[in-house]
């Protein structure tokens, strides 16, 4: 690399650094980290989106309990030292100073020449930080910008292994005592000799040392393409990924650089095994929040490795009794489908969009409606309907319009609508933002659809209902399913969650006609509150499969409420091997078989493709998605589906997401599943 591409590289990297500590500050000011001291450092303050909060507070918790952990273990040793390797503007020092941690450690922290400049004379400037360093001495000598008793600021590019050891060497940094070396998001930016060479030279020069590493990790599916786009385009690529590209091998790589110990796990497993229960919950609660896919692709997709030797290093979870075993996933996937791009529907930016519902209004008929996406150039919130039609093997979309532009519809997401006619529909629930009371219920009218190119725009008339049953609709991510009892047709509701319940576990039964709340018994054991999962009709009951759980964790668990004497009972469906918990998936049932497509699982090494279970037998199998013929990645969550019996395919219309602060994805355009050749009829 030419020096001149060097030091715009060198920018790209400060940049991230930058907005790094400002979403951090952010995140501060929010309640999630306790931290005076990020917003004397930060420089510019901006309020950032709660999804964005929670990254920046899982990555603060990891840092810190691994900070702690090796402070802890070296708290009876005279001298011990942390070593931070691209530090850019962050508080630690300031942190653990004033909590009156530092009693025996000295913090160096390197970063480039011109932010240690700067971050120096910020400490110069403000009393509130300077006060924590003392008397300085020796500073401008060689790389060293700041220099307090128990505080080491230096300027080195970290590349440059030889200059960064002599630098070092001069600001006092001791190889024979305990040593705790931070790299935050760092070490993916240089070249993988060069990161290599320094993990190497850390084991070989410090005899007991500890290395904490955090960082991004998956980059082949779906989030990991977005992910990995988004630096590329900040001309900040992320190197160890194409080498390391998993927990597993970045593992392996601690251990060949000469290391003896070393854990991993990602920020789901850290998540669920290292932060107390009622941290976890007030994490929760500081914010509306509703954005469960994205924040549990982004912890699937950062981890927190810590390596140690010559010293004992604990990696023991705060709660000993919770464990998320990493392999609990597929035993091995049963066989691929494959993923097409369906023909002449590409180009139509309303089909681009997540958190709206698809319903089947009449074979080879669709009505597409609400959630997020893609309006004229411009991502919002969706008024328009779509219908889509098929026609000599084709299909067709059509915009519908709404002929009273008021509020009725509310632009809603996460709702559900169950066809009663081919003229008319049932909206219930659904939401604007996270913090609104749920949105009620609205009949759909439109005019007989016989042939969709008939007409490009067709009005579609909403109806405002006073129902009684306005406890049913206060909701989204719900469910809502056709069942019979006695012969009568009533539609179950089922679950989701509110602005006052972060999930629901109750139920109404609607009668169809009356739209009225009928009270039918139901026995067995109650499945637990959920919200994102799936619910099918099937033999006058409903299925109920995965979902999200009360401590935002995915489940595993199928119901069928099925019919009895004097009303309906719940039964467990047992599948084996069990199936992977999950939600924000879509469901089918054809012949007795359940289909789950996409979702959300934490098991990290493959995404949820389609997942067969067998409702006699309960044998579950799960297959592999074949993306090879489409052009982007495939987003499997927040999409809706409709299942086509004839063709033996699902159609996926829409689905992504905002993937972190990397942008957000929408699936360009539907997408069929061939199924024909798992499900062959006996």
């Amino acid at each position: 690399v030419g020096s001149g591409s060097a030091v715009s590289l060198s920018r790209q990297v400060q940049g991230t650094g930058g907005s790094s500590a400002v979403s951090k500050c952010s995140a501060a000011a929010r309640g999630y980290i306790q931290d005076r001291f990020l917003r004397l450092l930060a420089g510019r303050r901006r309020r950032r989106a709660p999804l964005i909060h929670r990254g920046y507070y899982i990555r603060a918790r990891a840092v810190d309990h691994c900070v702690q952990d090796f402070l802890l273990k070296t708290q009876s040793l005279p001298r011990t030292q942390i070593l931070s390797l691209g530090a850019g503007f962050d508080s630690l020092y300031f942190r653990l100073k004033d909590m009156g941690l530092l009693r025996h450690t000295v913090v160096y922290e390197v970063d480039f020449p011109n932010v240690a400049c700067q971050k120096a004379a910020l400490i110069k400037g403000m009393k509130e930080l300077s006060a924590l360093v003392g008397d300085t001495e020796g500073e401008g000598l060689g790389a060293i910008t700041f220099s307090g008793e128990y505080y080491k600021l230096l300027g080195v590019d970290l590349s440059d292994l030889s200059e960064l050891e002599r630098a070092l060497e001069e600001a006092g940094l001791d190889n024979e005592i305990p040593t705790l070396f931070i790299a935050e998001v760092v070490l993916t930016y240089m070249e993988n000799t060069r990161s290599d060479a320094l993990i190497q030279w850390a084991a070989d020069h410090f005899p007991q040392a500890c290395f904490l590493l955090y960082e991004q990790v998956h980059p082949e599916d779906p989030f990991g393409h977005v992910m990995q786009q988004h630096f590329s385009q900040l001309n900040s690529a992320l190197h160890s990924l194409a080498q390391y590209p998993d927990c597993e091998a970045q593992q392996r790589r601690f251990l060949e650089k000469g290391w003896t110990e070393c854990s991993v796990m990602d920020m789901n497993e850290f998540f669920t095994c290292c932060i107390p229960e009622d941290e976890q919950q007030r994490m929760q609660t500081l914010e509306p929040f509703d954005e469960y896919e994205e924040w549990h692709l982004k912890c699937s997709h950062y981890f927190v490795l810590a390596a140690s030797k010559g010293m004992e290093l604990s990696w023991t979870p705060l709660l000993p009794s919770v464990t998320v075993p990493r392999h609990a996933g597929p035993f091995g996937m049963a066989g691929s489908i494959p993923a097409a791009v369906c023909e002449r529907l590409s180009g139509i930016p309303g089909l681009r969009r997540y958190g709206h519902h698809s319903v089947l209004i009449k074979p080879n008929v669709i009505l597409t409606t609400g959630g997020f996406g893609e309006e004229g150039g411009q991502h919002c919130r969706m008024r328009n309907f779509h219908v889509l039609s098929k026609h000599a093997g084709y299909w067709k979309a059509v915009c519908l319009t709404q002929n009273i532009p008021d509020k009725r519809w509310g632009e809603r997401l996460y709702h559900t609508v169950s066809c009663l006619s081919d003229t008319l529909a049932l909206v219930v629930g659904g939401r604007t933002s996270p913090s609104s009371t749920g949105l009620g219920m609205l009949w759909l009218k439109f005019p007989k659809i016989c042939n969709a190119s008939d007409s490009n725009h067709i009005a579609v008339e909403l109806v405002r209902l006073q129902s009684a049953a306005e406890a049913a609709a206060s909701r989204w991510r719900h469910s809502v399913t056709e069942t019979t009892f006695k012969g009568e047709q009533y539609l179950f509701v089922y679950g989701g969650r509110s602005a006052l319940e972060p999930v629901l576990g109750d139920w109404y039964f609607l009668h169809t006609r009356e739209l009225s709340c009928t009270v039918i018994a139901v026995e067995g054991p109650v499945p637990e509150s959920r919200h994102s999962h799936s619910a099918c009709s099937w033999e006058g009951g409903v299925l109920i499969a995965g979902g999200l759980g009360a401590a935002e964790q995915p489940l595993g668990s199928v119901f069928l409420l099925r019919e009895v004497e004097h009303g309906f009972q719940w039964q467990t469906i047992e599948t084996h091997p069990p199936l992977v918990p999950r939600y924000s998936h879509t469901a089918h049932v054809h012949e007795g078989k359940l289909l789950l497509v996409g979702g959300v699982w934490f098991h990290a090494s493959s995404v949820p493709g389609v997942t067969v279970i067998d409702l006699m037998t309960g044998l579950c199998l799960d297959y592999v998605i074949n993306v090879e013929h489409l052009e982007w990645p495939l987003m499997l969550h927040n999409h809706s589906s409709v299942f086509l019996p004839d063709e033996k395919e699902v159609l996926v219309i829409g689905g992504g997401g905002n993937c972190f602060s990397f942008g957000t994805h929408l699936n360009p355009e539907p997408v069929s599943l061939s199924l024909s050749n798992i499900l062959i009829s006996h």
